[in-house]
């Protein structure tokens, strides 16, 4: 039996999101400013993984003229559901600081979510479709009638507003929002029914 040792894939993968499609698992992981973007690994045990394919490699799926060094593609969240895979992502435009009061400090702003899906992960995929700007850290959840909801950090870099507000859950239904419950708000949300 192989043992797994941490970190399952060493080097430059941060932000994994990881999902089980039958006997395989798929992990994919942030590339900031490169291109292309998003990588995803593959592995049959959790032990040997390998480089499977980077889907952003067009640039109608992701734009990255002007994208400053740590900016880009931040925390993609890989999904699968119906016999296909999912991908959110935000890609950050910019990044600055601020000494205002309660917001100084880092500032993120243009922070668009987009999603892309494939009916084969190595295949091609879908160009994005546009999700909102209104924060990072994006994720799908697909519930067991077909609706789909998404989460992400809510991020308001105006003077004078919460930078980081509590989690928003957009359903699938009409548009309609409402807020998750801000009592625990780790980095890296994600929606499951329990």
């Amino acid at each position: 039996m192989n043992e797994i040792r941490n970190p399952i894939l060493p080097g430059f993968n941060p932000d994994p999101s990881i999902v089980r499609v039958g006997h395989d698992y798929y992990i994919a992981t942030s590339t900031f400013e490169w291109f292309p973007g998003v990588q995803i690994h593959h592995s049959r045990d959790l032990v040997h993984w390998h480089l499977l394919t980077r889907p952003l490699r067009r640039a109608s799926q992701l734009n990255m003229l002007g994208v400053p060094d740590s900016c880009g593609v931040w925390a993609p969240c890989l999904s699968y559901a119906d016999g296909r895979f999912y991908l959110i992502y935000t890609n950050v435009k910019r990044y600055g600081t601020t000494t205002l009061g309660a917001n100084s400090g880092a500032v993120f702003r243009d922070l668009d979510n987009y999603l892309v899906t494939a009916d084969h992960i190595d295949g091609e995929w879908s160009d994005p479709v546009y999700l909102n700007s209104s924060g990072f850290d994006p994720s799908l959840f697909h519930d067991e009638d077909g609706r789909k909801y998404l989460v992400n950090m809510l991020w308001d870099h105006r003077p004078g507003r919460n930078r980081r507000c509590p989690d928003h859950l957009f359903f699938g239904d009409r548009g309609r929002t409402g807020h998750v419950h801000p009592a625990r708000r780790p980095r890296g949300r994600h929606a499951a029914r329990v």
